[in-house]
């Protein structure tokens, strides 16, 4: 629609339910995202070949103004509720999960970084005009699935030591070695029970107790 402005920008707290405005859109929105990769150790190759690990959670950074110089009141009285998302919630023992919302745009996350730069002070010292660059990292719900009585999660590397076998690591780290298949199936183990040292091992879904 022709003059319709932007929505303006909201966090909310999803633990507590509350809200913050901030005072003006940001001018710009930074959002960043990539992949983990691990080096595989293959002696006599003059570059190693990588092995998928896992995504990396994406990254929404900006900058906020803060502006009270008319009104006169100290700006820390409005940056506080951001900053304050820093802190950890009662319930949870962690930062609450945040929703940030502008216009169509919606970010579940949780504030990771919150640096304050105030630029302008009242006569008496009160700081008046302030920028705060924010960095949100997402949040991502996880179910955790359970077999053979152990929790399972992402998988993880191991670096084979001298003289393993596939059966060995998988007692080791998996608890079970007859789950020595899964991890010669995830690294193309020819050899089971040949494994150069130093190799990197992709397990997957690791057990923990």
């Amino acid at each position: 629609m022709a003059g319709a402005s932007l929505a303006q920008a909201t966090v909310i707290n999803t633990v507590t339910g509350d809200t913050f405005q901030v005072m003006y859109n940001p001018e710009q929105l930074s959002l960043d995202q990539g992949n983990n990769f691990a080096e595989v150790a293959i002696p006599g190759l003059n570059a190693p070949p990588l092995q998928y690990l896992r995504g990396r959670g994406r990254t929404l950074s900006m900058d906020l103004f803060f502006d009270t110089y008319e009104s006169g009141f100290d700006v820390r009285e409005f940056t506080d509720g951001l900053t304050g998302l820093l802190q950890t919630q009662p319930s949870t023992m962690a930062p609450p999960v945040l929703l940030f919302v502008m216009g169509s745009f919606v970010f579940q996350c949780v504030l990771a970084d919150a640096a304050q730069r105030f630029t302008m002070f009242a006569y008496d010292g009160t700081p008046v005009r302030s920028t705060v660059s924010a960095r949100f990292h997402e949040y991502v719900d996880v179910i955790v699935t359970t077999e053979r009585g152990f929790f399972f999660g992402p998988p993880t590397i191991h670096n084979v030591i001298a003289g393993e076998t596939v059966s060995a690591i998988a007692a080791r780290v998996l608890k079970d070695p007859e789950r020595w298949r899964e991890i010669a199936d995830a690294n193309h183990v020819e050899d089971p029970f040949n494994l150069p040292a130093g190799t990197a091992l992709v397990i997957p879904g690791r057990a923990g107790s």
